[in-house]
């Protein structure tokens, strides 16, 4: 059968080349286009554009590249059309998937859409198109099942796919010493910074993060710094404080980490699979703040909490986000603190809820028995 997956963003290539990997496995003789990026070609998919090239993120990015943005729309329509294929696999990425999906519906061709655009945090009115536009959604939180129910959307949950890819990393990683070598560390413990993607979280948070390591000698704070982001932005804070910076190493890092501050994001969810416990930050403008909170209908804003729908890690944010909250909540969940292991099992809990490995095998699997009834249908 004849696959087009469109993904436009890293996260989106990462789980895109899972589902290909496993498309392959059982379908050897596919033929899998898309548009993502290097982890979805080195799986075996013919790669037609590249994230890069279609990434723009807001309002104002967008008009500024309006013209390169409707080429693309044009040239994904094009290139779906030629290629006729079996099915369009949208993954995540709202503001160019929606479309296309209304498209490909319209075309005539079959929409799957692997991992749910947050509708369930904001503009909600959106599930609309979903319902309209796609024969079939799988969703990677448990939570989401209720809310599209809700919307009278039969979701279909398989798990999350991000267990699979933790868990392959470990099982080709080397021992934790050996990785503490690498990163060249020392014997005391660890404490992992995790402090965004974007430059905004960076730039606000990060300082306030780094600046409890002078309270805490006794351990040693690293940095993870995302390669796409100015070096200057580490290289301040590293002058200024007792911390280290490693770039591209968020896995060796969380590996060795005895505790994290993360910024909200995915981060928070791949900390709580490594087993490290954390305080979730986060700090914006005020107009941005007072926006999300009239916009944003979700009562934690770290995807732990909202998986186990109650607080697990405390989250620190705006005004409560400090060198005093934060002195606090390590005090607390090293390993010498009272909420170090109870974290911990609530993190297996957490584990159970997710579904265990196999998720893109089993979303993988549940694809082609679609595709295949529908053609015998």
């Amino acid at each position: 059968m004849k696959y087009f997956i469109i993904a436009g963003e890293p996260s989106g290539d990462l789980h895109g080349s899972n589902l290909v990997k496993h498309l392959l496995k059982s379908d050897p003789a596919a033929d899998i286009a898309c548009w993502g990026g290097e982890l979805m070609q080195g799986e075996g998919a013919r790669l037609l554009k590249h994230y890069r090239e279609t990434a723009f993120m807001g309002v104002f990015e967008v008009l500024v590249n309006i013209r390169k943005v409707k080429a693309n729309f044009s040239e994904c329509k094009r290139q779906i059309m030629e290629m006729k294929p079996d099915v369009v696999i949208l993954i995540d990425y709202p503001g160019f998937n929606l479309r296309m999906a209304r498209f490909a519906k319209e075309a005539g061709l079959r929409v799957f859409y692997y991992i749910s655009p947050k509708f369930w945090a904001w503009r909600e009115g959106r599930v609309r198109k979903i319902k309209r536009y796609t024969d079939r959604l799988y969703i990677i939180f448990p939570f989401e099942k209720e809310f599209y129910r809700k919307h009278d959307f039969p979701a279909i949950f398989l798990g999350n796919p991000l267990i699979d890819h933790i868990d392959a990393w470990r099982a080709t990683a080397p021992d934790r010493e050996i990785i503490r070598a690498l990163l060249g560390l020392d014997a005391r413990p660890v404490i992992a910074l995790l402090s965004g993607s974007r430059l905004q979280e960076v730039s606000k948070i990060l300082p306030v993060m780094a600046e409890v390591s002078e309270d805490f000698p006794d351990y040693q704070f690293v940095v993870t710094a995302m390669d796409h982001l100015p070096a200057r932005l580490y290289e301040e804070v590293s002058s200024a404080y007792p911390v280290r910076v490693i770039t591209g190493r968020t896995y060796d890092l969380l590996a060795v980490a005895e505790a994290a501050l993360v910024t909200s994001g995915t981060a928070t969810l791949e900390a709580a699979l490594f087993d490290v416990p954390q305080a979730v930050c986060y700090s914006t403008s005020r107009l941005t703040y007072r926006l999300a909170k009239w916009l944003i209908r979700v009562r934690f804003i770290s995807l732990v909490n909202l998986i186990m729908d109650r607080e697990v890690v405390r989250e620190l944010i705006q005004e409560g986000l400090n060198s005093a909250s934060l002195h606090r909540e390590l005090e607390e969940i090293v390993a010498t603190g009272y909420r170090h292991e109870r974290i911990k099992d609530d993190y297996r809990e957490l584990r159970t809820i997710l579904g265990g490995g196999g998720a893109s095998a089993r979303v993988a699997a549940d694809m082609i028995e679609s595709l295949v009834n529908k053609k015998a249908g």
